[in-house]
């Protein structure tokens, strides 16, 4: 599976990605670090990947277009980046599942 990591969320998640076997990139190594919304969303459908994000804005935006990028939601506070990843870590197989299966947008609590 391919992802690109919006700016909200750490680097570190990229190398969690691919340790359990993912193609992953941060923004800031795609140089979008300071994009709009509209750039980072091309860039994620023009490389097929999946956008790993906290940004409220991409989720609506998923909901109302039948094209570009799936959607992955995190909607967590702000923690530290080991918090994050602790959370995350069991919840990726899940939404690898969802993913697999088509969804588009994914919202994780």
């Amino acid at each position: 599976m391919k992802f690109l990591i919006d700016a909200q969320l750490p680097p570190a998640l990229v190398r969690f990605l691919e340790a359990a076997g993912h193609d992953a990139q941060h923004v800031e190594e795609v140089g979008l670090r300071n994009a709009d919304d509209n750039s980072i969303w091309q860039f994620a459908t023009s490389r097929a990947a999946v956008l790993l994000t906290k940004d409220e804005d991409f989720a609506q935006r998923r909901l109302l277009s039948d094209a570009g990028p799936t959607v992955v939601w995190f909607r967590v506070r702000n923690c530290s980046n080991r918090a994050l990843l602790q959370w995350f870590a069991p919840l990726l197989p899940d939404v690898i599942d969802r993913l697999q299966q088509g969804e588009k947008l994914i919202e994780i609590v």
